[in-house]
């Protein structure tokens, strides 16, 4: 796991601004990624338990439930005319490489706390390496579209300024974190947003069961 406020970059937080971004999503809706749902009981006290210990540093709206992100798709279209947009087809061909790879079902442990620039998370620990496998599956023709380095994490919220990493560091070294959650994954799951809502809930669109290999719609795409 990453050390605490190691993956900040700068003297300050980014501030987040809680406004819709049309010049980003041009009128479309949703935006689909692939995540690992962790929105238990656990999870969900240890999320509320950050959130409370950081409280007034943090957006009010973030209201995301517990998951952690391992792919983008972008917004669906049946003609994607860039690579913010995605077919159906590209969803078959994830699916059929991980049905190929076979990746049993796995154990992650969600812990600590630590921070990005622009939000605090939990630490997330794959000790057998399985979310690079289901990420490897994912990323179509060889290239992920999460650029930048991957760190897998369950956000806590999002910084509601460009407060000072000074501050930062020692509400940090005043949390004491309680017990890590085992979590067993069986699915990786397609989810989606609204963009114009900022820390906006999501919505579940598909399941891949990772044992038999089906994927389970609860949804369609638009």
């Amino acid at each position: 796991m990453s050390d605490g406020l190691s993956l900040i970059e700068g003297a300050h937080t980014l501030r987040n601004v809680c406004r819709d971004f049309p010049e980003w999503h041009r009128g479309r809706s949703p935006y689909v990624f692939w995540a690992l749902d962790v929105d238990f009981p656990a999870v969900r006290a240890q999320v509320k338990r950050a959130g409370d210990h950081l409280s007034g540093l943090l957006l009010d709206s973030y209201s995301r439930q517990p998951h952690v992100t391992l792919e983008l798709c972008g917004f669906p279209s049946h003609a994607p005319a860039g690579d913010d947009e995605f077919s159906k087809e590209m969803i078959d061909r994830q699916c059929s490489a991980l049905r190929a790879a076979q990746v049993p079902a796995f154990e992650i442990i969600i812990g600590g706390l630590a921070s990005f620039s622009s939000a605090p998370f939990l630490q997330v620990a794959d000790f057998a390496g399985r979310i690079a496998a289901v990420r490897n599956c994912l990323a179509v023709d060889g290239r992920h579209r999460l650029l930048g380095r991957y760190v897998p994490h369950v956000t806590v919220g999002l910084y509601a300024d460009a407060w000072p990493v000074t501050n930062i560091a020692a509400r940090f070294g005043q949390y004491v974190a309680g017990e890590p959650s085992h979590c067993q994954i069986e699915r990786v799951s397609l989810m989606s947003y609204s963009p114009s809502l900022i820390g906006g809930e999501l919505s579940a669109v598909a399941d891949f069961h990772l044992a038999s290999g089906e994927m389970r719609w609860h949804r369609s795409l638009p």
